[in-house]
């Protein structure tokens, strides 16, 4: 055995990890577990899809998956977000297991244990592959941050507080009152 030799994950190692009710994820080769969510992070989760997947349905505009599901960015990156929204002119990146491409929109809600990632890592290496759209739920400050790619990564579009209503960029017409995202 060598000394100090670092083992480096495969994306794909997401879909060998054990049944234990933790999240596995694979970023640039390191091995990320996160526990399962609270409540706290469910509900608004539950209410953006409430409000994302009638809009779809009704436009056949394409699909949108809940965390767990297997996102394959590329070889050495494997991710579960908590919201992917892979629209119709993408859908050739959905495979029976899961995800294996770039999709348009990744949504991520946060955690104590998963802030720091969420802000840093993984939301760099979902510009390095070219996501379109990335949105972060605090359910602490009660705000979505939404953002939108730009030349030299995410570029801040606007933060979306009580009151406020946020009209996506990536669904016209659509209108998700913040307030209804926490009971």
């Amino acid at each position: 055995m060598i000394a100090g030799a670092r083992v480096r994950f495969r994306a794909d190692d997401i879909w060998d990890m054990p049944d234990d009710g933790k999240r596995y994820e694979v970023i640039d080769g390191e091995l990320y577990m996160t526990t399962a969510p609270d409540l706290d992070h469910q509900e608004p989760l539950g209410a953006l899809i409430a409000y994302i997947w009638p809009y779809l349905r009704s436009r056949d505009a394409g699909r949108i998956y809940t965390a767990p599901v297997g996102l394959i960015l590329d070889a050495e990156n494997g991710l579960q977000p908590d919201l992917v929204y892979v629209s119709k002119a993408r859908d050739g990146i959905l495979t029976r297991r899961g995800i294996r491409g770039t999709p348009d929109l990744v949504a991520e809600v946060l955690s104590p244990s998963t802030e720091a990632r969420d802000r840093g890592v993984k939301m760099r290496r979902y510009a390095a592959a070219g996501v379109p759209h990335y949105w972060i739920v605090d359910p602490e400050t009660r705000t979505l941050d939404a953002y939108r790619l730009a030349e030299a990564g995410y570029e801040h579009t606007g933060t979306y507080g009580p009151g406020a209503i946020f009209h996506p960029e990536l669904f016209p017409g659509l209108e998700i009152p913040i307030d209804d995202l926490w009971p």
